[in-house]
């Protein structure tokens, strides 16, 4: 048997990469061995032969070859997560927990490593860290189509991620009770039961029951309060002193209009391919839905308020729904020839969307579950988005509305409060956990 002498690198590398497709480790490690005394830094190698070691339980050694291909390959992750390991193992939690973090912050998908990190920050008593670190690798692995069964999980894994999952539901509901307390102490459970409910749902504790199936919110829904695609207009007193602004904000539109400078894709820039879910053109020209926001997820944009003040003034008035990092939303909508916006749904029931129409062609609409409503300018619509909904403009000149976000009405001040902490302290978890979630 050729043992690898005066062999070159690249042969060495293949008769080794062969050694495993024959099921034969010892070959492998032969090959890889002879390989990393021509190239001592060879990623491949280093980790192959470490793992071996670590198999046979030769801790020291496995660190020490480990320790060696970190330093001379800091961002290579597979690196890091063989390093976390083999320091678990050696009882190095602190230094597990620096090796996977390093690994997790170079390649977020890398889901196992999360899990490890969440290990070993249990292991150190760093409990709200674990929980973020079990919470990010659930999500990232079910997002790859993995841990959602049995099957989908290695076996040497389903312990731990069955542990993981038992402790992220009891650390969630934990999280994020605690922000509901002080308000149960001050105004009283009674006034936080529909709150309480609506959190269950959110962790999955309860079972939404929906009055109306044509109802689906995509991150939280508020139950006991009546559900129905649009509200009338004796809801919002404040819609009269909007509506009676309307020709003042329209000028002020027009203006923006005819500076034509660009105004940013509502859905952000994608290819033509990535709108093929959400926008259809029915005209020679593309489907393009465009924004110009004064506000966006409760960013304030100061230019574009600046460039319409009285407009700024107005919308300022309105009582809009306020949740750092989530709203308010405030914009001309700006429906290009030809553009039909595809049915979708929003994220919760808490808020209602209104739109202030300000420039109506022909043959412009929305439909908000099933129900069609041919908007009039100057006269405000309010719906629930998380009906199933969709709007078209298929005539040849463009359709501008004003689109706001205001609290449902049947909210008590409390819940509205209660809510707002909540999707608040949602989203900064969501974050921490390194998680893109619906609202989150």
């Amino acid at each position: 048997m050729n043992s690898g002498v005066g062999v070159a690198v690249p042969a060495l590398r293949e008769m080794a990469l062969n050694g495993l497709r024959q099921g034969d480790a010892a070959l492998a490690e032969q090959y890889f061995a002879r390989l990393l005394e021509q190239v001592p830094d060879d990623a491949e190698a280093l980790q192959f032969v470490a793992s071996r070691h670590l198999a046979r339980g030769d801790i020291s050694r496995a660190l020490a070859m480990l320790t060696a291909a970190v330093k001379a390959h800091p961002e290579h992750p597979d690196l890091l997560h063989q390093l976390g390991v083999a320091q678990t193992v050696a009882g190095d939690l602190a230094g597990a927990a620096a090796s996977l973090r390093r690994c997790v912050d170079i390649a977020p998908n890398m889901f196992v490593a999360r899990l490890r990190l969440g290990i070993a920050l249990e292991q150190l008593g760093e409990m709200h860290r674990a929980l973020l670190a079990y919470f990010g690798a659930v999500n990232a692995a079910q997002a790859q189509g993995r841990w959602m069964s049995d099957d989908t999980t290695a076996p040497g894994l389903r312990q731990a991620v069955q542990h993981a999952m038992r402790f992220i539901d009891a650390g969630r509901h934990r999280t994020f009770d605690a922000v509901l307390e002080p308000m149960r102490a001050h105004y009283g459970r009674d006034a936080l039961s529909r709150v309480e409910a609506c959190l269950a749902i959110y962790l999955g504790e309860r079972r939404a029951e929906l009055p109306d199936p044509r109802q689906k919110p995509k991150f939280l829904y508020f139950p006991g309060v009546p559900s129905q695609a649009y509200y009338g207009a004796e809801r919002f007193p404040w819609q009269a002193d909007l509506q009676d602004a309307t020709a003042m904000i329209r000028e002020e539109l027009q203006l923006v209009l005819a500076e034509n400078r660009p105004f940013e894709p509502f859905l952000g820039e994608q290819t033509e391919e990535g709108l093929k879910g959400h926008l259809r053109s029915s005209g020679e020209q593309p489907a393009a839905w465009d924004a110009f926001f004064f506000y966006r997820h409760g960013d304030r944009f100061d230019e574009h308020h600046l460039r319409c003040p009285r407009t700024s003034a107005v919308l300022e008035g309105v009582p809009l729904v306020r949740i750092r990092d989530h709203a308010p939303e405030t914009l001309f909508s700006v429906l290009r020839p030809g553009t039909h916006i595809l049915p979708h749904r929003g994220v919760t029931n808490t808020r209602l969307v209104t739109h202030l129409p300000l420039i109506v062609p022909r043959d412009c609409a929305i439909n908000v579950g099933g129900e069609l409503h041919e908007w009039k300018e100057g006269r405000c619509v309010t719906f629930d988005d998380t009906f199933e909904h969709e709007a078209w403009n298929r005539s040849d000149s463009t359709r501008v509305v004003v689109i706001l976000d205001s609290w449902n009405p049947d909210l008590t001040e409390v819940e509205r409060m209660a809510v707002t902490e909540l999707v608040e302290t949602i989203g900064d978890f969501n974050r921490a956990s390194e998680v893109a979630v619906p609202g989150g």
